[in-house]
């Protein structure tokens, strides 16, 4: 082992002087993570050189592979095409929870993992378990088989699934190395991959309430998940989207839930509406070779026919993940009128994280228990004309408000926007499509 550990500290080195590691160095490198026999600090060191240095796109590929095969790759026995959406997080995004059983309405089977709230990005995860029952932690072996019965499923990462980005994730967090590209495409990738996908659609998010705060930057994650998932043998696509707002109109966990169910009934906001099926369109044409219109035509019919098909399919996945009948009603509600007559010309969407966080409704410290029945509503769009005293934001929950929590969170969202005296344009949702 001590010569392993001399070898590991040559790619340490290699990597800081500008190297490029060949394949076998780098499967190792995650095997020796893996198994322990590489230390906490080393892989620190090598992340901090990855995130200084870069990778290449073939050391990307490795790297994704090897965390990819550290852990179980689901096989299918199937003749439906198997695919996933992935997006990279942001304020109000519950467009998964639409959108998988749309897609399992349309031929196609959805082994969706997904992850919990980041900072002030909700988490698909925290938002579904306000359904009472609702299991996230389904086994490999539970994922397929509901997957295949169901058509869809939503779940967190099981132990057997990619350990090494469990292990790599939580250095990464706390070592000042989650922004490095070549890490956060291994890390999505090796995850998704192990579902065992024909094809990814990938929504890559950017601006105040994303990840990724510029167009820019988003595009050069956007193009490395798209170049590292297709010579993976994936089909792989991406779709960078707008995040300088809520997405729909609610930011919270079961609020969103409850925004979800009116959506799949025909009653869903537009801006929602549209990245949904733009999404689904496109991942659907991957698989089916069909024009993204007509697989638009397809998606949207799961919602507006009458016998609703979309929504009775989240009926049963809840079912099968232990669910049972959910219920949200807002009892309590607290406004934030607008100071003046304007337009509303930006929003901190950060803020908005932030205030729902203050509420409860998302995680401080790992661990924190979430109050999962609070949330914000964002009741005017970017470019909307106001006049004074016109709600812009409410805060709503379903129990009595925490008064320094409440009055946390509207000092938050009174911070939170800008009024213009002049019209200013509405934002553009998508703006691009790689792949």
């Amino acid at each position: 082992m001590k010569g392993f550990e001399i070898n590991f500290v040559q790619l340490i080195s290699k990597k800081r002087d500008r190297g490029e590691l060949s394949q076998k160095e780098i499967a190792d490198l995650v095997a020796g993570f893996t198994d322990g026999s590489i230390p906490d600090y080393q892989m620190s060191a090598f992340a901090m050189a990855v995130l200084l240095n870069g990778m290449s796109t073939d050391e990307t590929v490795a790297l994704t592979q090897a965390m990819l095969h550290s852990g179980d790759v689901m096989e299918w026995n199937s003749d439906k095409p198997i695919v996933d959406k992935h997006s990279t997080g942001g304020l109000g995004d519950k467009v998964s929870i639409p959108l998988a059983p749309m897609l399992a309405c349309s031929g196609v089977t959805v082994p969706m993992i997904s992850g919990r709230g980041l900072g002030p990005t909700g988490g698909t995860l925290d938002k579904l378990e306000s359904i009472p029952g609702f299991r996230t932690d389904l086994s490999t072996q539970e994922t397929q088989a509901l997957a295949t019965e169901i058509g869809c499923v939503i779940t967190g990462a099981s132990p057997e699934i990619a350990p090494a980005d469990k292990k790599l994730y939580a250095l990464r967090d706390v070592t000042g190395t989650v922004e490095s590209i070549p890490l956060i495409t291994a890390s999505i990738l090796s995850k998704k991959l192990a579902a065992g996908l024909d094809a990814l659609i990938l929504d890559v998010k950017f601006g105040s309430g994303a990840f990724m705060k510029t167009l820019e930057q988003a595009t050069q994650l956007a193009e490395s998940l798209v170049s590292v998932g297709n010579l993976l043998g994936v089909k792989t696509k991406a779709i960078l989207t707008d995040m300088n707002q809520v997405l729909g109109s609610s930011a919270g966990n079961a609020i969103e839930i409850d925004e979800s169910i009116r959506f799949l009934n025909g009653d869903g906001p537009e801006d929602l509406m549209e990245v949904t099926l733009s999404l689904g369109a496109n991942l659907l044409s991957l698989v089916n070779d069909e024009p993204e219109s007509a697989n638009r035509t397809r998606l949207a019919q799961t919602i507006h026919d009458e016998n609703k098909p979309a929504f009775t399919k989240l009926n049963q996945m809840i079912q099968g993940q232990g669910g049972s009948d959910f219920s949200y009603q807002i009892n309590h509600t607290h406004p934030l009128y607008s100071p003046r007559a304007g337009f509303l010309s930006a929003i901190d969407a950060r803020k908005i994280g932030f205030a729902v966080i203050e509420l409860g409704g998302g995680r401080k410290q790992l661990g924190d228990e979430l109050d999962l029945g609070v949330g914000v509503r964002q009741l005017v769009r970017i470019g909307d004309r106001v006049t004074q005293a016109d709600p812009l934001f409410e805060v709503v929950s379903n129990e009595a408000f925490n008064e320094p929590k409440l009055q946390n969170a509207l000092r938050l969202l009174d911070d939170s926007f800008q009024i213009s005296e002049s019209p200013v344009p509405s934002q553009q949702l998508i703006c691009k499509t790689i792949g």
